[in-house]
């Protein structure tokens, strides 16, 4: 068992690593397009183009500017990014929590509380994977593209898709998990690690 669960973690340890790959691309892409729509500005400014108009203008021309479609990545890319971290944060138990009241129930009943909470986020994350596919294949159908990048729209769906199946994948083996740390009393995998507030 504690063998499966290692093989679970680290495969969602992979896709967080993949996210968060994304991401700092994603971040790269924001900071590069807020510089080049910066630089773009000054050099159409009247003080730069009064200066060295040919210079200025050299460069307006090489592409200086904001990237093309920089807030359509960023839109595809973060969609993709949040349901790749949330395998992670649901096997390390990452989910924040607010515990004043279960804290002073009896430890069987904390159990059932805990297995309750993941057996509800399972049911969610398996629900949002599949209204996420039924999504996909709608826009699939529709031929939708992006306005300035004119990349189908169903991509974006079909990246999130890896991530939210993988959540989905990862609620329901907690769920089990904690189902059978309930019935036989024997502990599995730590209580949450995470955010406790």
């Amino acid at each position: 068992m504690q063998r499966l669960h290692r093989t679970v973690l680290a495969l969602a340890k992979l896709i967080a690593v993949l996210g968060g790959s994304v991401l700092t691309v994603l971040i790269l892409i924001i900071c590069i397009s807020i510089l080049g729509r910066a630089t773009n500005s000054v050099l159409h400014s009247d003080l730069v183009m009064g200066i060295a108009p040919g210079f200025a203008q050299g460069l307006i021309d090489a592409g200086i500017g904001a990237i093309r479609g920089d807030f359509e990545l960023v839109e595809a890319g973060m969609a993709f990014c949040i349901f790749a971290f949330l395998p992670f944060c649901q096997i390390t138990g990452g989910h924040a929590s607010v515990d004043i009241v279960t804290n002073f129930l009896p430890r069987p009943t904390q159990k059932a509380l805990i297995f309750l909470g993941e057996a509800l986020f399972a049911v969610a994350l398996v629900i949002i994977a599949v209204q996420l596919d039924s999504g996909m294949e709608r826009k699939i159908r529709s031929g939708e593209t992006t306005l300035l990048l004119q990349f189908p729209v169903w991509w974006s769906y079909a990246a999130s898709l890896i991530g939210a199946v993988a959540a989905a994948a990862a609620g329901v083996y907690m769920a089990l998990i904690r189902g059978y740390e309930l019935l036989t009393g024997r502990m599995i995998v730590p209580n949450a690690v995470g955010a406790d507030h």
